[in-house]
């Protein structure tokens, strides 16, 4: 049998699959017989799943940690032992201006600073404005009305460690890659993986697997799709870091020529080519469509990177491949390509390109390009 015909009758058991998805059919005659867990153990693993499910929900909506709360909606950091704080205060001089001091503080170990105006003050646990709050209490003692500000100069009392497929860049004489980070506020874990000079991708082994991105926090271990917050805009697993959490970015298998899919599938990646060369092998792969997805209008974007962002774009209707079997619409894949299933109609596919193109970015491996584009600005890394 030619590939082309293997190719075909590949694709022909595959489309009967889908058209047969809902029936059953038996041969008489002949008894077959599916291994299945017990229900007590099907049970107990969706209970789990249930119970990681709703501790990650929990951490994306966190709205205070030992690294942060909100004050008024706002993410103010908890200072810590171990950050520097620059006090800065004003006196009243002689010509009745005011003179400025400015004062350097290091937490110590029991939380505590001393002041011109206090010794052994506690600090740790407040923010900077509730510390300029008691410092400025302390100093009114001594003086009518002070004028105080207190700014975190030093992070260094809230950290987390990420290790795996990340990106080691030398930046403007900071270095990248997996080590220890420390947390200055309210930060993602996608925030830290860029700020870490991002994901490992491209064609050379070793590449990261954002499908499967371990988070260990307190002794339990939680997985999340990284995929779902990047091409969906569901933060739901982007979950907030605390101090002492442990993200792990682990290897993909190793894929020579690759296809990306993602959107309205239920399992978002990369597949290997040889793997899933047509669209619908792909698709199937992938878990098939979810039931919002718009399967008349699919989008293969090829050749992004070799077009520096300006690629094809080839559009194909999944309805006519599973309910006329049309197989002109089952578009060969090639390497590279990337299949995206929408959730509404792309109506003006300039605009579609231009909305996508940052998640592209991140996906196909321009570190140094969104490294640059972050410039290493920690405001810059809020999600």
């Amino acid at each position: 049998m030619t590939l082309g015909k293997r190719q075909l009758s590949l694709s022909l058991l595959i489309l009967t699959l889908f058209l047969l998805s809902s029936c059953t059919v038996e041969a008489p005659g002949i008894s077959v017989k599916t291994y299945r867990e017990p229900a007590v153990v099907v049970e107990a693993q969706d209970q789990r799943q249930r119970e990681m499910l709703d501790a990650i929900q929990k951490m994306s909506v966190a709205s205070e940690n030992a690294v942060f709360k909100e004050v008024n909606g706002v993410p103010e950091y908890k200072i810590g032992p171990g950050d520097v704080l620059t006090i800065n205060y004003w006196v009243p001089a002689r010509d009745e201006a005011f003179k400025q001091t400015v004062y350097t503080a290091t937490v110590r170990p029991d939380g505590k600073i001393s002041f011109i105006f206090g010794d052994n003050v506690s600090v740790s646990g407040y923010t900077a404005a509730e510390v300029r709050d008691i410092l400025a209490g302390l100093a009114g003692k001594y003086m009518r009305g002070p004028r105080m500000e207190v700014i975190v100069k030093e992070y260094k009392s809230k950290d987390v460690l990420l290790t795996g497929q990340i990106n080691a860049l030398q930046y403007q004489n900071n270095a990248t890659g997996p080590g220890r980070y420390a947390l200055n506020g309210k930060t993602r874990v996608l925030d830290l993986i860029v700020r870490a000079g991002g994901a490992i991708t491209g064609k050379e082994t070793g590449n990261a697997d954002l499908r499967r991105v371990e988070l260990l926090r307190e002794g339990k271990s939680y997985t999340l799709n990284l995929y779902n917050a990047m091409f969906r805009g569901d933060v739901s697993d982007n979950v907030v870091l605390d101090h002492g959490d442990m993200i792990t970015v682990p290897e993909l298998p190793t894929y020579t020529e690759r296809v990306y899919v993602f959107g309205q599938v239920r399992s978002q990646g990369i597949l290997r080519y040889r793997d899933a060369n047509d669209l619908l092998t792909a698709i199937a792969l992938s878990g098939g469509t979810t039931p919002v997805a718009v399967k008349a209008d699919i989008k293969i974007i090829r050749e992004y990177r070799e077009r520096r962002g300006k690629p094809i774009i080839l559009s194909a209707n999944l309805d006519e491949i599973l309910k006329q079997g049309d197989l002109s619409q089952n578009i060969p894949l090639k390497d590279g390509d990337l299949v995206y299933v929408p959730r509404s109609v792309i109506g003006d596919v300039n605009e579609f390109i231009e909305v996508i193109s940052p998640s592209l970015d991140f996906l196909l491996s321009y570190p140094a390009g969104y490294r640059d584009a972050y410039a290493l600005d920690p405001n810059k890394l809020r999600w």
